[in-house]
């Protein structure tokens, strides 16, 4: 039996994983759901599903093993809680909010529902992050260095500030995710961000240059860099201990030693792995497959709230002081 995969949202990210789930031999699309109408059917013909613009008329006419939510982040109102109540697996695109209160109501209802409920922190999947991982275990961290440089998004609902959160909750939060699963939980975040270069774009309120400072449980600290005012894209960071560095640059991977240096290319496709993963653990029953999980989801977005709540106030902000920890354990 094939795993029977709906889709929330058919824009941007959605059709990568379409792709990935058409070509899983383990999985079908049977169905999308878009509120523009003509996305929908567009979405629908190219994979062979059937199209809706209403969830409830889905679940309530489809039979559905799992779904992937990709809406933006304003956009999420209850979908998450009417796809658990049906007792359906969930994908869940980052960030999965904007409001920590709500978000935490969701992660409750997704843990009580006993469903498997992935987030898309997709370079988790990297097999250079993996070998990463193993390297630093057990190894003291003193710092953590990580950044997201590239260009706009020209999505109208990015460039303000209540639908998108900005660029460190919508985007660089991937890389702040990163520097959480190697790193260690970040215990507190400072931040300034301004609207610096681009103010000529209509309609824009969200800074284009972010610099945040993070302190690490451990005690080790770090910082990230965020802008979207170049024409590249660039990500990656960089792990500091005693005589050796972790840097993964992009999707590869180099570990500087004393004495050695040595790089490791990737060889995978991460939104394959994950959505490969996701389909995997829903079929055995093992959500332990899943390398990020709603409640890790909670949390980075924790730390991304959190560094735009200090950049308002100008002070340092607890990442505990927003997300109930009882809850995402």
């Amino acid at each position: 039996m094939k795993v029977r995969v709906g889709f929330v949202g058919v824009g941007g990210i959605a059709d990568v994983h379409l792709q990935n789930v058409s070509k899983n031999k383990n999985a079908v699309v049977v169905s999308v759901c878009d509120i523009a109408k003509e996305n929908a059917e567009k979405a629908g013909a190219k994979y062979g599903a059937i199209s809706y613009t209403e969830l409830d008329e889905m679940l309530d006419k489809e039979t559905l093993d799992a779904i992937f939510v990709c809406v933006p982040p304003f956009a999420h109102g209850d979908i998450e809680e009417k796809i658990v109540e049906r007792g359906i697996h969930l994908m869940v695109e980052k960030p999965l909010g904007l409001e920590m209160e709500t978000v935490q109501k969701k992660a409750e209802i997704i843990k009580n529902s006993g469903v498997i409920c992935g987030v898309g922190y997709c370079l988790r999947y990297l097999d250079t992050v993996a070998r990463a991982k193993e390297y630093l275990m057990n190894k003291q961290i003193g710092m953590v260095r990580g950044h997201y440089i590239t260009s706009f998004v020209q999505i109208p609902w990015y460039r303000q500030l209540d639908k998108s959160g900005g660029q460190l909750v919508e985007q660089s939060t991937h890389t702040l995710d990163l520097m959480r699963y190697l790193g260690g939980e970040i215990e507190e975040v400072y931040a300034n961000m301004s609207l610096q270069l681009l103010t000529d774009i209509p309609n824009i309120d969200i800074p284009d240059v972010t610099s945040v400072n993070v302190k690490y449980t451990s005690g080790a600290v770090g910082h990230l860099d965020s802008s979207f005012t170049q024409a590249d894209h660039q990500s990656g960071i960089e792990i500091l201990g005693k005589e050796f560095r972790v840097i993964l640059d992009g999707v590869n991977l180099t570990i500087v030693e004393k004495d050695q240096t040595i790089t490791y290319k990737s060889k995978v496709n991460f939104y394959e792995e994950q959505d490969k993963c996701f389909i995997e653990a829903i079929m055995v029953g093992k959500r332990e497959l899943l390398l990020s999980s709603y409640d890790d989801g909670v949390k980075t977005l924790a730390a991304t709230i959190g560094a735009n709540k200090s950049n308002e106030l100008g002070l340092p902000i607890k990442v505990s002081e927003l997300v109930d920890f009882t809850i995402t354990q």
